[in-house]
């Protein structure tokens, strides 16, 4: 977890590089070369360090359900409504800001990263995991119709689940590509993890995103991933 000031600013400064070069997001206060918003403060920052220098080379942040009820808000009720959620809150916690160095980008990062997040989900006693994953516009929504067409599945698969309905609703009845696409492997890990793509997608034009909401009950992951996150006895 980033204890400090500076290692926070470490965080921030690699989700600007990762967020500004490969999505072209769009930063209010780009001089400065950080990604920084008012749930930073409220948040708990993991980090994975790499190299000679070890420098920050991936993190998530998260959003734990007590200091969600004190702020009065998640991140992703600014993109959907979460009041059918209203029940699962004081036992579901927020990822955001994913992001990992190209160079770090085998798989062991991430995993290392999902092993504090279940140690803290232990720890918590939380239950539930709530998120947005972002797919990119940039290739004219090809990825987002592909993601679009398992989010219908995963919601047919999962009807017990709450669907969520965004406030900015990105139009998906112009998701209807049929090109050959690739689930982002972010989201391609969740779906394995037995996370559910619970809605339409919201649109965020400061980062030309098409984002799904995404809900995890960590009770239901596979067994082979308890036993790794060291989620069972």
């Amino acid at each position: 977890l980033a204890q400090t000031k500076k290692e926070l600013r470490a965080v921030q400064r690699l989700r600007f590089s990762i967020f500004s070069q490969e999505m072209q997001a769009v930063f209010p206060e780009a001089h400065r070369g950080i990604d920084e918003d008012e749930y930073d403060a409220w948040c708990e920052h993991f980090m994975v360090l790499g190299g000679a220098k070890q420098k920050v080379v991936g993190t998530y942040r998260i959003l734990r359900p007590e200091q969600a009820a004190r702020l009065g808000k998640y991140y992703t009720e600014s993109e959907f409504d979460l009041s059918p959620l209203d029940a699962l809150r004081p036992q579901m916690a927020e990822l955001g800001r994913s992001c990992i160095h190209p160079k770090y980008r085998n798989g062991s990062a991430i995993l290392l990263l999902w092993v504090g997040i279940a140690n803290m989900m232990r720890v918590g006693g939380y239950r539930y995991l709530l998120g947005c994953a972002s797919v990119s516009l940039r290739d004219d929504g090809v990825t987002a119709a592909k993601v679009w067409r398992e989010a219908q599945k995963s919601m047919q698969a999962n009807p017990t689940v709450p669907c969520l309905t965004p406030h900015h609703r990105y139009p998906v009845e112009k998701l209807d590509s049929d090109l050959p696409a690739r689930i982002p492997p972010l989201i391609k890990g969740y779906l394995n993890l037995g996370a559910v793509l619970c809605g339409e997608p919201a649109w965020d034009p400061d980062f030309n995103t098409a984002d799904f909401p995404v809900l995890l009950d960590i009770t239901q992951l596979p067994e082979r991933y308890k036993k790794h996150f060291g989620l069972v006895d």
